[in-house]
């Protein structure tokens, strides 16, 4: 079942359009510093950034990471997670979906783990772009942050471990946005709910006032992997962050999914699921059941 969903995500246009996005920020932002350097040797708020960015390839990619991870990438995770349920729903192919022989655990945990999945890649894809575009142009370099410096051996692994960190951190809202997926048939509200959490998390996490309320929040602990480059940096928040993504009420939205998706099976079982002089051809049942034979489906029992 994974290999049919991972499949179906490869094969649809908008996977590699989100993709590509993905891809063009971060070569934009590159070429632009290349054929700009006097620009980074001000002193304007993005001064700072941008010399960081041009010590090599390494800094480039931690500059991609840090600037896409908070929307961009959100978004793109969003959109793959979002889409999972609800767009069958909304092309109309959930019913023969559901009719298939197999487990609807195995259904559900299948589409949640390419969700997942794709995520992982857009994580992937804009560090690796980022880490090519970079060297390319300013050359292979230990990470150098002030009079910080990092070797290249020593920053590949801690650049590799901050895009899992990364990654993971998107749990909450791959998971989110994959449950909205089960509730609405309309794909643009189950990643567009996802989004706004996101956004709102981010919003009141840079409310002081709130207090430890932060601490709680699904965007709280994001950026905790920036530590990995700074001199004396503590793990503490990466760990708390990793740990905030496996909270107990992912539980039970994997369990309110699984529900859901057991009630739309009934629904569809009994519509296609006739016998005798109710299954004749002139009625609503046959003709359903007339139009699954005409696609080479079969109604099933579970």
């Amino acid at each position: 079942m994974i290999t049919v969903e991972l499949t179906k995500q490869l094969r649809r246009l908008r996977t590699w359009i989100a993709l590509g996005a993905l891809m063009v920020v971060p070569v934009i932002a590159t070429v632009a510093e290349k054929l700009n350097p006097e620009r980074g040797r001000g002193f304007g708020p993005n001064a700072g950034i941008e010399h960081f960015s041009r010590a090599g390839g390494l800094n480039d990619a931690l500059t991609a990471l840090f600037f896409m991870s908070p929307f961009f990438l959100v978004v793109v995770a969003s959109v793959f997670a979002g889409d999972t349920v609800a767009g069958e729903a909304n092309w109309g192919t959930l019913r023969y979906l559901l009719l298939r022989p197999v487990r609807r655990p195995r259904l559900l945990a299948s589409k949640l783990a390419v969700a997942a999945l794709m995520a992982l890649v857009a994580t992937l894809v804009i560090v690796v772009t980022g880490l090519v575009a970079g060297t390319i142009a300013f050359g292979w370099h230990p990470v150098r942050a002030g009079f910080f410096e990092i070797s290249a051996g020593r920053g590949s692994l801690r650049l590799a471990l901050a895009t899992t960190y990364v990654a993971w951190g998107l749990a909450g809202v791959v998971s989110f946005a994959f449950l909205l997926s089960t509730l609405t048939d309309v794909p643009a509200g189950a990643f567009g709910g996802a989004i706004g959490l996101a956004i709102a998390s981010q919003i009141l996490d840079s409310f002081d006032s709130i207090g430890v309320i932060r601490n709680g929040l699904l965007t709280h602990y994001w950026q905790a992997w920036t530590q990995l480059f700074v001199p004396g940096g503590s793990t503490a928040d990466m760990w708390r962050g990793a740990l905030l993504q496996v909270q107990p009420h992912a539980h039970r939205r994997v369990a309110l999914d699984r529900r859901w998706l057991d009630g739309n099976v009934r629904r569809v079982i009994r519509r296609v699921r006739c016998g005798g002089r109710r299954a004749q051809q002139g009625s609503r049942c046959g003709q359903l059941r007339l139009q699954l034979k005409r696609q080479g489906l079969h109604a099933h029992p579970p």
